[in-house]
C-alpha cells in the first residue's frame, strides 16, 4: 500500500481532519508516519487540525513487526520520524486536537498526547504505555515527551512504570485527556471537530500560536526540532 493511501484528509468548515484508514493497528511505521507527516503538511490555511482513526485502535504504538525485518540501519527512521512529526505538530500555526476513536498505546498514546487537546471515546479505547509489560525500553525523546505532558509525578508513574490502563473517564479525572465522549467513532470525530472549530474561530496568529507552543514544551521541541525538516514526507495525499 502506498504511504499517501495511509490516510485521508477533509476539510470540514475551518478544520483538517486526517484519518488513519482501515481497521488495523495504526501501527507507525515509516510509511505511515510519512503519510501522516504529508498529511498534515497540506494542512496550509485551515484554522485547525483533527488527526482521528478508524477501527478499533487509534495507533498501537511503533511496528515492531516491520523492525523485526528491516535490516538495523533503516531502524532510525521510525524514531526519526516519530520525531519528525511530533515537531511537526509543534511547530503547526493552528491549534490540534487528537480524537482518541480507540486504544492508543506506546508511541500512539505518546502521539495522542503530542496534540494540544485530546478528546477520546468514553466507551471504548484505553490510554497504554506497554514497555514495562512488553519489556522494552522507552527512548530519551518519547520519555520527554510523557514528562512534559503529563506533568503529574503520580499520573506519569502509573502510566509508565505500572503500564497501567486509563479509559477515558479516568484520563479525564487525572487531568491527561480534556474531554470523553460518549457514542461510537463518528461521535468522538464530530466532538474533536467542534472543538477545533471552536478554536479555529478564535482567530489566533498561527505562528504565535507555534512559537508559545514550543515555548511551552520547550524539552520536547529541542529533541525534536532538527527531525522535521530533514525526514522525508510521502506524496501529498488528494483532498
Amino acid at each position: 500500500m502506498e504511504p499517501n493511501n495511509l490516510c485521508t484528509v477533509e476539510r470540514r468548515g475551518r478544520v483538517h481532519l486526517i484519518t488513519l484508514t482501515g481497521a488495523g493497528e495504526h501501527r507507525l511505521s515509516p510509511a505511515l508516519l510519512s503519510a501522516i507527516r504529508s498529511a498534515v503538511a497540506a494542512s496550509a490555511g485551515a484554522g485547525a487540525l483533527v488527526l482521528s482513526a478508524e477501527g478499533k485502535f487509534f495507533s498501537n504504538g511503533f511496528d515492531q513487526a516491520w523492525a523485526r525485518t528491516a535490516p538495523l540501519h533503516l531502524h532510525s527512521t521510525m524514531d526519526g520520524g516519530f520525531r519528525a512529526l511530533v515537531a511537526d505538530l509543534l511547530e503547526l500555526p493552528m491549534p490540534t486536537v487528537a480524537a482518541v476513536t480507540g486504544h492508543a498505546a506506546a508511541a500512539g498514546c505518546a502521539l495522542a498526547l503530542a496534540h494540544d487537546s485530546v478528546v477520546m471515546r468514553g466507551s471504548r479505547g484505553f490510554l497504554f504505555m506497554s514497555e514495562v509489560h512488553a519489556g522494552i525500553k522507552i527512548v530519551d525523546f518519547l520519555a520527554e515527551l510523557m514528562r512534559e505532558k503529563v506533568p503529574d509525578a503520580v499520573n506519569r508513574r502509573d502510566l509508565l512504570l505500572r503500564g497501567d490502563k486509563m479509559s477515558a473517564a479516568e484520563a479525564v479525572r487525572r487531568g491527561i485527556v480534556d474531554k470523553a465522549v460518549d457514542g461510537g467513532v463518528e461521535d468522538v470525530v464530530n466532538a474533536a471537530v467542534a472543538e477545533a472549530e471552536k478554536l479555529a474561530a478564535r482567530g489566533w496568529d498561527g505562528e504565535v500560536v507555534a512559537e508559545i507552543r514550543k515555548a511551552v514544551w520547550p524539552k520536547v521541541w529541542d529533541k525534536a526540532k532538527d527531525y522535521g525538516a530533514d525526514a522525508p514526507a510521502a506524496a501529498r495525499p488528494r483532498l
